[in-house]
């Protein structure tokens, strides 16, 4: 009798493949992290400043007409060159320090914060 030569090995299927990757690259950032310290990896992964987001935030508050969120809520700001801070939108749209820095965050004409 002539056994059949045609027998299929068992092969790793993609996923299993994508995974193991994945976790080699984990494992990686992770070594690196503890072995380099992780304030030096952290450029590579945060960004220098969350303006963009910032921004963000407070157009959908203006938008969304978020009276609260807008004249408010504190943002934390860092835009990488000077101290990291908290302020409203509604200042850094309003107050001429942080226009002058070139944020970009525009008034918001349908919202009335109180002065205070």
């Amino acid at each position: 009798m002539i056994k059949s030569l045609n027998k299929k090995a068992q092969g790793m299927s993609t996923s299993t493949i994508v995974l193991l990757i994945l976790g080699i690259v984990i494992l990686v950032v992770l070594i690196l992290g503890f072995s380099l310290g992780w304030d030096r990896l952290a450029p590579w992964i945060k960004p220098d400043n969350n303006i963009d987001t910032v921004k963000a935030s407070c157009s959908i508050a203006c938008s969304t007409n978020a009276q609260y969120e807008f004249c408010n809520d504190l943002k934390d700001v860092d835009d990488g060159e000077n101290d990291e801070f908290q302020q409203t939108c509604y200042q850094l749209a309003t107050n001429s320090t942080y226009a002058n820095r070139g944020y970009g965050i525009a008034s918001c004409p349908q919202i009335t914060c109180s002065s205070e």
